[in-house]
């Protein structure tokens, strides 16, 4: 069962979302919240598998909720998904750096957006390439700290570390690499926990801010 914990100040938008999910069986909605103090208070007392997240909310916004949820070690598994009306802007991008796995927009289709939902809680990005290249095309124009040999990764965990930054899965990471799915995972993972990030969309901002993966030219 995927537990979900909404955030948002909009009741209606709360409410269609979990019409949503509550009408699917392995889905369940542990708890709503109207801003981030609140959702973050609800976070720490259920430990949901996602967190759907306004970005623009009263009291605590999406970016500083994120943060903190991100910062606690009881919610390491609990992955935050951005909820926003206006697709990828430069709120996104901080979401991002602050923890987020993703993000949505309000208007998606709802098979979509169930499908998202599960990709969110199997620790997958919900970074499709081509967002990727707009993220890093908007948003990091050189790299902040370039240091792309990254000396504490191995040859394969830098080699899937590209690889994911490129927008593939573990089992496209496997059958590029030519191993299993389960050693493109340990790859990722083991990256993740040297490069102290949260989850793989962390891991993407990381190989373009340290100059790992370097933007093509438009």
């Amino acid at each position: 069962m995927i537990r979900v914990l909404l955030v948002d100040d909009q009741p209606l938008i709360r409410s269609g979302f979990r019409a949503l999910l509550d009408a699917e069986d392995d889905i369940e909605v542990v708890a709503e919240a109207a801003d981030g103090l609140q959702g973050l208070r609800l976070a720490q007392r259920h430990r949901p598998d996602i967190a759907l997240v306004d970005i623009q909310m009263p009291t605590l916004d999406g970016i500083e909720a994120t943060r903190r949820i991100a910062a606690e070690p009881d919610l390491a598994d609990t992955h935050v998904v951005i909820l926003t009306n206006y697709g990828l802007d430069e709120y996104v991008f901080n979401a991002l750096k602050a923890g987020a796995a993703g993000f949505l927009v309000k208007d998606i289709q709802p098979e979509d957006f169930l499908h998202a939902v599960r990709v969110a809680a199997r620790g997958d990005a919900l970074l499709a390439p081509s967002i990727t290249r707009k993220l890093i095309d908007r948003f990091v124009s050189r790299p902040l700290h370039p240091d792309g040999d990254l000396p504490q990764l191995t040859n394969r965990e830098r080699e899937a570390v590209v690889l994911v930054a490129q927008g593939l899965s573990n089992e496209e990471i496997a059958t590029r690499m030519v191993i299993s799915p389960l050693t493109a995972k340990t790859h990722v993972n083991r990256a993740m926990t040297k490069l102290h990030a949260r989850d793989r969309a962390q891991l993407v901002v990381i190989a373009y801010e340290t100059g790992l993966v370097v933007p093509h030219s438009s």
